[in-house]
């Protein structure tokens, strides 16, 4: 998600404060055995590559480009022609930028940051896309899958603590290409799958070994709600939630290390929207019944009336501090135990802030 410079700031330093604890640990572990733990990790497609498995994936994937169906909407172009469908991507692969991103979950930021790729063009249509000139308009440069591997070992030589693929599901075939590549030149992150939630639970099983942190939206639990307003997608919750309980089978709840970032583990988003058009009552439901009450929950405040949202009354307009109070509230009431700490923070704020109203 995109975040304000003076957010970046708050973040950074909050952060770094919990890093200046003088000998802390988790769950009593000390700090050599800690170490030693996290030097010992290594992603799963580093193991799958020995397998001998990882190459055969990546031949698996770029099959699908023949006949489009990387995604829901199965649009059976031919991208290796140069056909487009839905997300208007070909083959080539398009980058729209690459750098530490402070703004993310704090499991993911650590105090180096999280490497984030942004990719162009999205299966997905939303009218209130936050970041509409790049999903929508297809801003970028074209890059080959030699040049992604490249930017995940810049990302890695910066310091970065996972590499976290952003809008990754039209260009899978090429990041799982990429990841291969940059194994052979000595990238050892984890893969994190930064998506939308609109996926095929089959290309979700491709990934299985490869990916070691799922980070999906589950943006809407109505499917009248996901057709207007999430590109006529009406089939969405459907579809992401076969494939978030897919990505729970292979990597579980989120695991967070003893140095304060996480290596493996699913990491949900679900945006509060205004009138609760979201559904965000049945999805904490959802979770607390389908995944597990130590699912990593992130429910987020920062909707902002972008791109389209304006031509639709019920969106055009920012939430306010009351529905997510009660959207919190709901999650809480669930039994879900892992919510995002700076949406707790928030949380508290505006019920103070209500309170003294």
């Amino acid at each position: 998600m995109s975040a304000t410079r003076r957010d970046f700031l708050k973040q950074f330093m909050a952060f770094g404060a919990l890093l200046l604890v003088p000998g802390s640990t988790v769950g009593g572990m000390g700090r050599s055995r800690a170490a030693a733990n996290a030097d010992s990790w290594r992603p799963g497609y580093a193991l799958l590559e020995e397998k001998g498995v990882l190459a055969d994936r990546v031949e698996q994937a770029y099959a699908l480009f023949e006949n489009c169906e990387l995604c829901p909407r199965r649009c059976g172009v031919n991208r290796r022609k140069g056909e487009t469908g839905i997300c208007r991507a070909t083959e080539q692969l398009m980058v729209y930028s690459r750098q530490p991103h402070f703004g993310e979950e704090l499991p993911l930021v650590g105090n180096r940051g999280s490497g984030t790729i942004f990719f162009s063009n999205c299966n997905l249509r939303c009218v209130f896309c936050q970041n509409w000139p790049i999903a929508h308009e297809g801003r970028g440069r074209e890059v080959s899958d030699e040049q992604l591997a490249d930017m995940m070992i810049d990302l890695q030589n910066m310091g970065c603590h996972n590499i976290n693929l952003v809008t990754p599901t039209h260009v899978m075939p090429n990041i799982l290409n990429a990841t291969r590549i940059a194994l052979e030149k000595g990238l050892r992150l984890p893969l994190c799958y930064n998506t939308g939630g609109y996926e095929r639970t089959e290309c979700i099983r491709m990934l299985d070994g490869i990916v070691d942190i799922y980070l999906p939206d589950l943006k809407f639990m109505d499917p009248e709600e996901a057709e207007r307003y999430a590109g006529a997608a009406d089939d969405y919750p459907e579809k992401a939630k076969a494939a978030i309980i897919e990505m729970h089978r292979q990597v579980g709840d989120a695991v967070v290390e003893p140095r304060g970032t996480a290596t493996r583990g699913l990491m949900v988003r679900h945006l509060v929207m205004p009138n609760r058009v979201a559904g965000t009552q049945d999805f904490v439901r959802w979770v607390a019944e389908n995944l597990s009450a130590d699912t990593y929950v992130n429910i987020m405040s920062q909707y902002r009336v972008e791109h389209r949202a304006f031509e639709y009354p019920e969106i055009a307009r920012a939430i306010t501090p009351e529905e997510f109070v009660e959207a919190i509230g709901w999650a809480k009431d669930t039994g879900i135990e892992n919510l995002d700490r700076r949406s707790l923070s928030q949380y508290e704020a505006m019920k103070r802030r209500m309170t003294a109203s």
